[in-house]
């Protein structure tokens, strides 16, 4: 039957209006969901919510911090969260949160999310990343080679407060800040503003038209709308070093040509190193399986390229350990694509979200997880994104070395610093605005800059909390109770 947009009646359609809170409770999305589109007239709007919200969770609170009983030290604390990794990468990993407090913070997203049950909440729910610290921000390219820039980093992402990632990327622009010998002032402005920015553009995007909103800010726009000119000639930098990035410069760098005009990775230890024919074959057939989680579209493409070799790569600070191969494909030109097949695990807050009024959910497969929270935060997500499962463990897939690039948070002068915290506080803003209405937060945030104040004073107090946790950890690796690879 067909219905006619404006005479007959528009059928109902599931998952639209008010039937949408049916719709997110069954995907578990938790406390403080988004509410129906169309509410019913006697309830309060979203922002009059978000407004109420204040009168339980003052904006005022969210300074406090009061550790939870039973915390473990920095050194136990680092001891859990290898569980399941490759016990052989265990001191590469130390050794590098060991770097510096801010390295430490990286490593450490478990234990930021056990001391932060000790804080206020207001119970709205969001995708959040999980480990959103300044670092996990940077560019990438679209499917067309298009720069954006965006979250990047999904490990740990799940349905929880909003207050945890921005709370845990303020802490990062202080102990950054620190890094570059920053005075404290400037220090507690990035991270201040960076707040101020995610509020306002909460606010911005509640403004607009859902579609608008829904795709905002992932270009270069988003410098003029933060105002952060003094970044410009860093952003520029790390841009063209991101458009030569790519699959051709890794493979020419990290491969060499075989008799029959193929190509093998080279080993490179201890980042880079060939696997035995059995675990390269695993790897290489599990990409059937992933080849049903893409996008039906995008098969044609895959279909193009051939497997050529698989190696085992070491990846960043918090996920060292981690099993992580690349995978070489060639296509009819000999021309490369490299795919990063990466093991999941289970997101570090899960234990975590109980305590915060959130439940933990149900997770199938951990790879599934991540993707699926990637592209629900992202406005532009890797084309190729998918997972399949290796040895009867969870992987994701991506694209390896997609034009990517990042700016170094611990490498900016200190006026860069604070535009910088800005930037990454709106694109946070943008990417759990995808996931909760930007209506109920803004209204919770409002226009005063109570919040911005209240999180920039937690930020300085858990900056100090983890300086003190990284002496303790360097203190365990000089007096030898734990190994440490140093410079890798």
């Amino acid at each position: 039957m067909n219905h006619a947009v404006g005479g007959g009646r528009i059928p109902h359609v599931p998952g639209f209006g008010p039937h949408r809170r049916r719709q997110r409770h069954e995907h578990g999305c938790g406390p403080g969901a988004e509410p129906g589109a169309a509410a019913a007239a006697d309830e309060p709007s979203p922002k009059e919510q978000g407004k109420a919200l204040r009168a339980r969770v003052p904006r005022s609170s969210h300074q406090a911090l009061t550790l939870p009983h039973g915390r473990p030290d920095a050194l136990r604390a680092v001891e859990e969260s290898g569980r399941g990794r490759v016990p052989e990468l265990t001191p590469i990993r130390v050794g590098r949160m060991a770097a510096s407090p801010f390295a430490f913070l990286r490593g450490s997203a478990g234990l930021m999310a056990h001391d932060l049950t000790g804080t206020p909440v207001t119970g709205v729910g969001a995708q959040i990343c999980g480990d959103a610290h300044a670092g996990n921000f940077g560019l990438y390219g679209d499917a067309r080679g298009r720069l954006v820039i965006d979250l990047n980093d999904f490990d740990e992402t799940v349905v929880g407060p909003w207050e945890w990632d921005l709370k845990r990327l303020a802490v990062s622009l202080v102990l950054a800040g620190r890094v570059t010998g920053a005075d404290e002032t400037l220090c507690r402005a990035a991270a201040h503003d960076a707040v101020g920015a995610y509020r306002r553009t909460m606010r911005l995007l509640a403004k607009l038209p859902a579609l608008d909103a829904w795709n905002a800010i992932a270009d270069e726009e988003l410098v003029s709308h933060t105002d952060a000119r003094d970044l410009l000639g860093t952003l520029e930098r790390v841009s063209q070093k991101a458009r030569n990035n790519t699959s051709a410069r890794f493979a020419a760098k990290s491969t060499r040509r075989t008799e029959d005009g193929g190509r093998r990775f080279v080993d490179a230890p201890p980042v880079l190193r060939r696997v035995p024919d059995e675990e390269a074959a695993a790897v290489a057939s599990a990409l059937g399986g992933y080849l049903d989680t893409v996008s039906e579209d995008r098969l044609p493409l895959l279909a193009r390229y051939a497997i050529h070799d698989v190696a085992f790569r070491v990846v960043g600070t918090g996920s060292v350990g981690t099993r992580s191969y690349v995978v070489l494909l060639l296509d009819h030109r000999g021309e490369p694509l490299v795919l990063q097949v990466k093991e999941a695990h289970a997101s570090a807050l899960l234990p975590y979200l109980p305590a915060a009024g959130f439940e933990a959910p149900r997770v199938d497969h951990e790879g599934r997880r991540v993707v699926l929270g990637q592209k629900r935060m992202q406005v532009v997500s890797d084309i190729l994104l998918g997972w399949t499962t290796v040895a009867g463990r969870p992987f994701q897939v991506r694209q390896f070395r997609n034009r990517k690039g990042s700016v170094d948070p611990a490498a900016l002068t200190p006026d860069q610093l604070d535009d910088y915290g800005r930037m990454t506080g709106a694109l946070l803003a943008r990417a759990h605005a995808h996931s909760a209405d930007p209506r109920l937060i803004a209204g919770y945030c409002g226009k005063s800059e109570e919040l911005d104040a209240a999180v920039e004073a937690f930020a300085v107090t858990y900056a100090d909390r983890t300086e003190a946790d990284h002496t303790s950890l360097v203190t365990a690796i000089k007096t030898g109770r734990i190994a440490a690879e140093l410079g890798v």
